[in-house]
Parts: structure tokens; sequence; C-alpha cells
């Protein structure tokens, strides 16, 4: 892996290849070792778009893990999500998924490059001890261990296997544990700082759209219209699916009466929004499974309450 040797790297593939790329993804949780990988999610053998991955990029990967999975909405957003990606993957030393789609992939858009100056990279910290002094799984209060690379005199064994703090392979199952928890907890202690997110006429809404990807477009217009009908519609558009912010999902679901989410699939991460809400607010499916994104007329009339 590159990312051993010290390099900021990434791969791309269309759905069916990221089936094969699952154990490097697990090997990547357990060696804390980042990679940015760019899934464009398609329906199987064919040029439509989907939101079918969904799911998989968070839990096909074995073994206990996080995610951090970020879904562009635009041809700007694919190119700010993946130098954020990169950011994440050596903040967290973790993969970062850019869970693209079909949809953006065909399309023309502007897009602004930003100068050099402008962006804000982050790279991973490195030790700061000599080679026989670096415990190199022990971490600091951010649970991120400092990471050598190849080549800088360092020994480090980079292992799937459970490994104790100096990466030794390890029978003791408390070790395992800890080591676990360490990986999710680094992660999951910063979700309201990792989770990107928009609001939309959220001030004073009745009704809100949660959508994410390309659906995103589409609910906001359908918003726009529904407040032109007098009705109370708001969006929250999430760039970062996971983690799952469920706090957030919660405070929206206190909110309103209630909450649509529509997705390119047959109805996957509305379960999460379903789950979180803890039926505080109805949440209603709105699932399309036919390589395009709904329409704002489809939203609308699911806002209205007709479909």
């Amino acid at each position: 892996m590159p990312g051993l040797a010290g390099a900021k790297a990434m791969t791309a593939t269309a759905s069916a290849g990221f089936n094969y790329m699952q154990e490097g993804i697990g090997y990547s949780v357990a060696t804390e070792t980042p990679i940015v990988i760019v899934d464009v999610m398609r329906l199987r053998g064919a040029e439509q778009a989907t939101h079918a991955d969904v799911m998989q990029a968070r839990w096909s990967a074995s073994g206990d893990h996080e995610m951090i999975v970020l879904a562009p909405s635009s041809v700007q957003e694919l190119y700010d999500y993946t130098i954020e990606a990169f950011n994440l993957a050596e903040r967290y030393r973790n993969p970062v998924i850019v869970l693209s789609e079909m949809t953006l992939s065909l399309m023309r858009e502007k897009i602004r490059f930003r100068r050099p100056e402008e962006l804000r990279l982050f790279s991973r910290v490195r030790p700061t001890v000599p080679p026989e002094e670096l415990v190199p799984f022990e971490a600091g209060e951010d649970g991120v261990p400092p990471m050598a690379k190849f080549g800088d005199g360092y020994r480090v064994l980079y292992t799937l296997n459970p490994h104790d703090r100096r990466g030794m392979i390890t029978g003791d199952l408390d070790v395992y544990d800890d080591l676990y928890k360490r990986i999710t907890a680094k992660i999951r202690k910063d979700v309201d700082e990792i989770v990107i997110r928009q609001e939309f006429e959220m001030e004073d809404a009745e009704i809100a759209v949660v959508a994410y990807g390309s659906e995103a477009r589409s609910a906001r217009e359908a918003v726009r219209r529904a407040r032109m009908e007098g009705v109370r519609a708001g969006l929250l558009k999430l760039g970062t699916i996971w983690p799952f912010h469920d706090e957030l999902i919660r405070s929206v679901a206190e909110q309103v009466e209630k909450i649509i989410v529509p997705e390119m699939n047959l109805g996957k991460y509305v379960g999460e929004v379903r789950r979180a809400s803890d039926c505080l607010a109805d949440v209603v499916s709105l699932p399309l499974n036919k390589g395009r994104i709904h329409t704002s007329d489809e939203i609308l009339r699911a806002i209205r309450g007709e479909a």
C-alpha cells in the first residue's frame, strides 16, 4: 500500500469493482492506513445512476469498524469533497469513501479550482521519537497514533490480525477489545465535526426532506416549490452519510411532523433515519430504482402527501 510508504493514496471504481475492494478496506481499518476510495455507483452492468451501494460503503468490510463516507451532489462538491476525504483519511488514519454516482460522472458543470494558498490540507502526524522508542499503535487523547513510514528506520508490523500497541499479533482478547474500541471511538467522538450538512428552509419547517447525493438537487427545488404553495417544507442535505449523525436526525424528528427520504434504490438509508427518529416523526421512504434521480414533481407530491 502506498499509504504505508507515506504517500497520500487513492483508488476508484464503479459499483461492481467495489465488491473486490472489501478485503483491502478491512486491512486499512485494522492497520489504520489512510486511503481514499471513489465509488461511482451505477446499476449492475449498466451506465445508469443508483444509490444501491450506500449500505455496502458502511458495513461490508470485515470486523468492527467505522467508515467515513462523503456523498457529493455536484461536480464542485466532487472536487471539494475529494480534498476533504484526503484530510479526513490522514487525520483519522482510516479509509474514506467518496460515494459518487453516474449522474455526476456524466455531468458537465462549472467548477472553481482553488489556489494552493486557499487549500486547507492535513497530513498525518509523524513520530517524534527515535525508532527504538516508538510504540506504533499507542494513541494520544485524539485516539490516533502517529504514523511512521517505510524507509525512515521504524520497524512496524502492519497486520490484519489482533495486535497490541507495539503491533505484535496477540491472542489476548482484552487487548483486541481495547484496540477496536479505540479504532471506532476516534471517529464516533468527532461525528459532529466530521459530518457535512446544509439546511434549507428548516427554521420553521413542519415537513423535512432528508437527502444525499444528486437527490438533494431535486429535493431543494421541491422544497422551494412547496414553500410557494404555502407548505412549510425544508431540506436537510447530508454531505456526509457515514458516520451517521443520530442526534442531528433526532433533532429534525423532534421539530417536524414528517420526514421524506428520497433515494435511488429500494429504500436503504431511510432505515437509519427511521431508527434515529425514534417514532417522533412519520418517516416516509421515497424509493426509485430506475437509474435516475427523482424529479422535483415526484418529491413535491410526497411533500403534499400525494405519493
